[in-house]
């Protein structure tokens, strides 16, 4: 019987232990503000949406305003251009292609798919918005 006790209490220890190293893990949440995006744009007035890899940015928009991309012809991807690692309206990405970069942290994010990090420090992808392909000439972004 004492056996048994002091076998279950080495696993509770070890159990204890596995759980604060769990719990005291540094994680970086994206606590980005809830801002209603609803708007549409005409792809006509983009010209560079018109073309795969091309992306655009539209400030006033989201919280640090919006970035849309055209990965295909056809296939369009929205994110806030405000960092997740920075969360400021001030410190917003700047798009190239692609990729966006953040000027204050330096990390970079893919953009298309889901805004992933992809280089440093920020480890949380990029708030998406939703598009719609509305008509040949239109999307709607919206979350």
């Amino acid at each position: 019987m004492k056996q048994l006790l002091l076998k279950s209490r080495n696993y509770l220890s070890i159990f204890l232990i596995i759980l604060f190293l769990f719990l005291s893990c540094d994680k970086e949440e994206n606590q980005f503000p809830e801002i209603p995006v609803g708007f549409t744009i005409n792809l006509d007035q983009y010209n560079d949406l018109q073309f795969p890899g091309n992306s655009i940015y539209l400030p006033g928009a989201g919280y640090g305003g919006i970035i849309i991309c055209c990965h295909i012809e056809g296939e369009y991807y929205a994110f806030d251009a405000a960092c997740p690692h920075e969360i400021s309206q001030q410190c917003t990405l700047e798009a190239d292609g692609l990729t966006a970069t953040c000027p204050c942290c330096e990390s970079t994010f893919t953009l298309f798919y889901s805004g992933t990090p992809i280089d440093g420090p920020a480890k949380v992808p990029l708030k998406q918005y939703n598009v719609e392909i509305i008509d040949s000439n239109t999307l709607g972004i919206y979350n």
